[in-house]
């Protein structure tokens, strides 16, 4: 029971470094300001 607890806690401890990890390394940025949703006039909707 003790090695099961022990493998749990070193699968989890393993999985968190790998997060803070990429979640540091990651490419971070400025998210894009421009684009988005534009209005349509309803007549250029004609199907």
């Amino acid at each position: 029971m003790l090695s099961l607890v022990r493998r749990v806690l070193t699968a989890l401890s393993m999985a968190g470094i790998l997060a803070a990890f990429f979640r540091l390394r990651g490419r971070g940025g400025v998210p894009p300001r421009g684009g988005g949703w534009t209005e349509i006039d309803v007549g250029e909707y004609d199907a």
